[in-house]
């Protein structure tokens, strides 16, 4: 599996790519569930954080805390979840 880094410079640099058909999964460790970003929301990949903006607010989420990538619905990226975590996958949203 490529660190997550690498999948991002991949998708801004590699032409071949559609990048929009990408979403991104984090843990929300207050909620303690994924919480799904999509790729349009990401205004920047920098220093291991991306930030995002919703709602003309920005957040920065720790790259490490990124769980599983999916391009058009199926998974292509997934960073193995520690039990102790308490994450179900049926929490994705």
């Amino acid at each position: 599996m490529m660190p997550i880094q690498e999948l991002f410079n991949k998708l801004k640099w590699d032409q071949n790519e559609n990048p929009f058909a990408y979403s991104f999964f984090y843990l929300d460790r207050v909620a303690k569930k994924l919480r799904e970003v999509k790729y349009k929301d990401i205004a920047e990949v920098k220093d291991g954080y991306m930030t995002i903006v919703r709602e003309e607010r920005e957040t920065e989420i720790p790259l490490h805390r990124i769980r599983l990538v999916k391009r058009e619905g199926e998974v292509v990226w997934e960073r193995k979840i520690k039990i102790n975590e308490g994450i179900k996958s049926g929490n994705i949203k």
